[in-house]
């Protein structure tokens, strides 16, 4: 339970990053905001490897 609660608060203080980055924030947030989205495209592209031989092509 703990090490959940520890990811939540990493993801939400990532997305508070990106969001105060997108407005002008300070270096350091940007380079949170960096780290987060980077993280975010990797697990994206991660699931979608392994989901790519059972879904069909029909959501173009």
């Amino acid at each position: 339970m703990f090490v959940l609660s520890v990811l939540v608060v990493l993801v939400l203080g990532g997305c508070a990053c990106v969001w105060w980055a997108a407005r002008g924030g300070p270096r350091w947030a940007r380079a949170v905001a960096t780290v987060t989205l980077a993280a975010g495209e990797l697990l994206r592209t991660s699931d979608r490897g392994s989901r790519g031989n059972q879904q069909s092509d029909s959501d173009d």
